[in-house]
């Protein structure tokens, strides 16, 4: 994949009246873990044994987190948690065989639903808030049983366009086979279809090494994933435009390299900024761009999902 220029905040600005935070989390050790955006007063909040959680989300509004846990990928016990913001209060949500595998999870406050991906579940899915009328916005599994060892159908990154009422997904594919997808849909479902056979899905990209999360930046309209796929196309940050017309999208540009098993991205749309997680155990941050990368934390296990979000303070 090539450097493709787009046009984009570089240079971090500053907030007034609010504390940005992270969250991330670590899979080899249950935890939920929570910094400052430099990394600093790092601490454990909810530690919660091995159940593999991947995806994170806050709500800062209703002081919420929350997380997914894969559960074993064998087994129907995947499961959704969520906390307040300081770990208590933690409940679940969508109870174990509620999802098979639930990866990246989304908020959408305009529709006041959760979103995520689930991998041998093949399909996506969304609740509300408290994990009620659960349904199926998207099913690749074919009419083959779960869980789906057909690493083509699992979907793996969510992200919500809430202003256009769209969704996004990537399909990973197999390890580093170059079958990766990114693809959309509408968040209504058209009248007369089902999860199985609607027809406003939308390939964006396909033939990517093996990509993971998502985030949208709804200023500047533009898409950005994590590829844990092999160098030098993957284990990188990349990113392209949302609307660019079929047969004129450019080639994704590489914004990010070098990490060690990419999974989690969280975007600061604000101080135009991002931050990145890593199976070797890594938070990073950078500009959009892909300048001023720092690590700011390494050797915290293995972590997956992060989450920003601008607190306010006091």
């Amino acid at each position: 994949m090539s450097r493709v220029p787009i046009t984009s905040t570089s240079t971090p600005r500053m907030t007034d009246g609010a504390t940005g935070r992270l969250f991330l989390l670590d899979l080899a050790g249950g935890r939920v873990l929570t910094a400052n955006a430099d990394g600093s007063n790092l601490r454990t909040i909810v530690e919660e044994g091995r159940k593999l959680p991947d995806g994170l989300a806050v709500d800062v509004e209703a002081g919420h987190l929350y997380w997914t846990n894969m559960g074993n990928p064998k087994e129907n016990d995947g499961s959704i948690q969520r906390s307040d913001l300081d770990g208590g209060n933690l409940a679940t949500i969508v109870p174990p065989g509620g999802t098979f595998t639930p990866k990246q999870i989304q908020i959408d406050k305009k529709s006041g639903k959760l979103y995520w991906s689930d991998r041998e579940g093949m399909c996506v899915m969304r609740a509300n808030f408290d994990g009620s009328s659960i349904e199926t916005l998207v099913d690749t599994s074919g009419g083959d049983p779960r869980p789906g060892s057909d690493a083509t159908r699992w979907c793996v990154g969510m992200a919500i366009d809430a202003a256009r009422g769209q969704f996004y997904w990537t399909e990973k594919g197999d390890d580093n086979a170059g079958q990766g997808r990114i693809l959309r849909a509408n968040v209504d479902m058209p009248h007369g279809q089902t999860a199985a056979n609607r027809q406003d899905i939308e390939v964006l990209y396909e033939a990517l090494p093996e990509p993971i999360d998502l985030d949208i930046d709804p200023d500047t309209r533009i898409l950005y994933w994590t590829d844990r796929g092999d160098p030098p196309a993957g284990n990188t940050v990349n990113r392209a435009p949302l609307d660019s017309l079929p047969g004129k999208r450019p080639a994704p540009e590489i914004v990010f390299d070098h990490l060690m098993e990419a999974i989690g991205l969280a975007l600061d749309h604000k101080g135009g900024r991002m931050f990145i997680t890593d199976l070797g155990g890594s938070l990073y941050s950078a500009n959009l761009d892909g300048t001023n990368r720092k690590t700011l934390q390494f050797a915290l296990g293995n972590l997956t999902g992060v989450a920003y979000a601008e607190l306010p303070a006091g």
